[in-house]
């Protein structure tokens, strides 16, 4: 099914490592000094595994850092990496980035790790004195996301998350435009019914690979036996991940939940209300949000497994109704909106420049990047709710303001789970 045929369908879908202590030396604690407008930026990359390699060799990364140190619990992908980076031979390479930030003198690390390491990899590097890019999704929960927030102000740090859809000149044009009325009041928005994560079963112990810190890699989970399903396959488990095999709710689901946020404005709040809907012709939970205007998100469909092309939403206002994409925008009438970037291609090499210049340039000024920390937030949350309401299966109230469930305590015990010792979130008053 092409995009437009979804714009068509879809409205009438709507109808139907060993465990180590935190520590970080005094010495490297003080903020660095504002960079340049010339000035090379020193990166290092803590996670070195597919997503990395895009954003080192896809992305024109080169044309305002370097990239001097490597850190990865399992060594081999860090030998990877290096060998086919500029110097590589030069690059220091780390089983453990606790070790790196204490010893490289950078002035940014790339957060491309699994889901459930990601939160307090990025605290801790911003405890370092450093401005951090960290992959989708930031959170596997919503404490994460409000610990997150409070560390970004406590160390006045910048905070870039990868949901580029933010930064695609096309994307960001036509989100301003049905913010500021192009299709009058937004009473529906259709998104994808993604799926949600699976519940891992005990499995035999397999033999680990060499180079592998399995104790670091759990982090703040269960040390279960190795399996290698764990190991490659941890997006589908929620105990990694929200769902995050490409369709699921955490996967391109952020990016689309994500879009969804932007063109409606609540970059600093989300729903009241989240109910499910009914399976879908699958047997797939569909479940409604309802924002507290009476804008309704409905992520029935009509598909589960969109392609990424397809990653955004279709929004329906009381003048016509427009699809955004990634990349691109459909428009019922046509001529809803004219004019704009040029439209460009998804999932190339090259899709996420502007979104690392973004992050770059604000290193420089200071200033609020594209997808900073609370956007982010709250995208995931949207996310976390979606999930929620499915494990409980009833209408849930949420306050956004608070970011608790009203009257609801165990929905409430959802927002976090325990984490294993040695692995808590360290306590951050802003």
């Amino acid at each position: 099914m092409n995009r437009r045929d979804f714009l068509r369908k879809t409205t009438a879908a709507a109808a139907a490592g060993v465990s180590f202590p935190y520590f970080i030396p005094s010495g490297v604690l003080a903020a660095p000094g504002r960079l340049g407008p010339n000035d090379r930026i020193k990166v290092g990359f803590i996670g070195c595994g597919g997503r990395a390699g895009h954003l080192m060799f896809t992305e024109k990364l080169s044309d305002n850092a370097d990239v001097v140190a490597l850190a990865d619990c399992f060594m081999p992908r860090c030998d990877e990496k290096a060998a086919k980076l500029p110097k590589g031979d030069q690059i220091k390479k780390y089983g453990n980035y606790q070790e790196m930030l204490e010893k490289e003198k950078l002035d940014a690390v790339f957060v491309p790790t699994t889901t459930h390491a990601r939160a307090l990899i990025v605290i801790h590097a911003m405890q370092a004195g450093l401005d951090v890019y960290a992959e989708k999704p930031l959170t596997l929960t919503i404490e994460e996301g409000q610990v997150l927030r409070q560390a970004v102000r406590r160390y006045k740090r910048i905070l870039q998350v990868g949901t580029q859809q933010r930064s695609i000149p096309i994307n960001a044009w036509a989100s301003q435009q049905l913010r500021e009325g192009a299709i009058g009041r937004i009473t529906e928005v259709i998104a994808c019914n993604f799926l949600a994560p699976e519940i891992w079963k005990p499995q035999p112990e397999q033999p680990k690979p060499a180079g592998l810190d399995w104790d670091q890699w759990c982090n703040q989970t269960e040390l279960r036996p190795y399996h290698r399903d764990l190991h490659f396959g941890w997006s589908r488990w929620r105990d990694y991940d929200g769902g995050g095999m490409s369709w699921g709710v955490s996967g391109w689901g952020t990016h689309a939940l994500d879009q969804v946020q932007c063109v409606l404005g609540t970059d600093d709040t989300g729903p009241v209300e989240i109910w499910p809907d009914g399976p879908d012709d699958q047997g797939f939970m569909k479940v409604t949000m309802r924002y507290e205007n009476g804008t309704l998100l409905k992520c029935h469909g009509p598909r589960r497994k969109p392609e990424l092309h397809d990653l955004g939403a279709i929004f329906i206002g009381e003048k016509g109704k427009v699809e955004i994409v990634r990349g691109d925008f459909f428009c019922d009438p046509p001529d809803l909106l004219k004019g704009g970037p040029k439209r460009q291609d998804s999932n190339i090499p090259g899709e996420v420049v502007e979104h690392i210049r973004n992050f770059f340039d604000c290193m420089r000024t200071r200033k609020k990047p594209n997808a900073d920390v609370e956007t982010a937030h709250r995208s995931n949350t949207v996310c976390h709710l979606f999930n929620i309401c499915r494990e409980l299966n009833r209408k849930l109230k949420w306050d956004p303001k608070a970011e608790e469930f009203i009257g609801d305590e165990e929905a409430n015990k959802l927002r976090s789970r325990p984490r294993r010792k040695g692995y808590e979130l360290p306590e951050m008053a802003v």
